[in-house]
């Protein structure tokens, strides 16, 4: 995993030290995700993984 990555937290996010959201980055093949709370876990879940919970959080599904 690039060591790198450009992690942008959620436009939702108040941006308070004590605010737990999502964190997403992106290499050339990958997305990566995780939560503010717990920066070291990291999930690159496989693109259709997260096609189905992108169009569940929007309701498309």
């Amino acid at each position: 995993m690039p060591s790198n990555l450009d992690w942008q937290k959620s436009s939702f996010s108040a941006g308070d030290a004590d605010n737990e959201c999502l964190e997403i980055a992106a290499s050339p093949t990958t997305l990566h995700l995780r939560g503010s709370d717990h920066p070291t876990t990291i999930l690159a879940p496989p693109r259709a993984v997260l096609q189905a919970l992108l169009a569940e959080v929007k309701g498309k599904r």
